[in-house]
């Protein structure tokens, strides 16, 4: 029997759908709603099943709570930045774990080995920062997915922040992230997008 045609090719119902890539938008401004540890685990229960190399799981992720960590922070914030940063629910340094090999006996166990192949550093580094950069789009959508919004930025001193708050040297800030419930002038009007046929093309 063949599989039935349906209007929708996707699995996911269409308020899905909406909620996590249609209507969801990265936000500039947030209601004072806090953002509470027990949303932050969900999250993350959700997401930590993405697909990574090794398994190895690099991304950590770095919750600034208190007003002391926060201003810790918001000098190496780019100007443009620091002023949402600062009234943000939520901000959090999304790092790179550069020694994440040390967890493959554990997390990568029918390849023991594994831990050794990633001897060299500068190798290992790469790897950690090309998957814990796909953590975090997942990381992304697990925010949507509990009804807030994400507001990542690149426009900061990452160099600085990893001398801040990564001080060992065995992590490596990626990206900042401001999470939170969007408020009511969050975000303008939606920029274009990119048709599939200008991305997408087979051969």
């Amino acid at each position: 029997m063949s599989t039935p045609v349906t209007a929708d090719p996707l699995v996911l119902d269409r308020a899905a759908q909406d909620l996590l890539f249609r209507t969801a938008r990265t936000a500039n401004t947030f209601t004072d709603e806090p953002v509470t540890d027990a949303q932050v685990a969900a999250i993350h229960d959700l997401i930590r099943y993405g697909p990574t190399a090794y398994n190895g799981q690099p991304l950590r992720v770095l919750l600034l709570r208190s007003p002391q960590a926060r201003a810790r922070l918001l000098p190496y914030v780019s100007s443009s930045n620091r002023a949402k940063t600062a009234s943000a629910p939520l901000a959090a340094v999304l790092a790179a774990d550069v020694d994440f090999h040390e967890r493959l006996p554990e997390l990568y166990p029918h390849r023991p080995q594994a831990r050794e192949w990633l001897g060299d550093r500068t190798a290992r580094a790469e790897q950690a920062r090309f998957s814990a950069i796909l953590q975090i789009g997942y990381l992304l959508v697990g925010i949507r997915a509990a009804g807030l919004a994400a507001g990542p930025m690149a426009g900061f001193d990452a160099a600085g922040v990893t001398r801040e708050f990564f001080p060992d040297g065995r992590h490596e800030a990626l990206l900042l992230l401001n999470v939170g419930h969007p408020g009511p002038d969050a975000w303008g009007d939606r920029l274009p997008r990119l048709d599939t046929d200008e991305v997408v093309r087979a051969l």
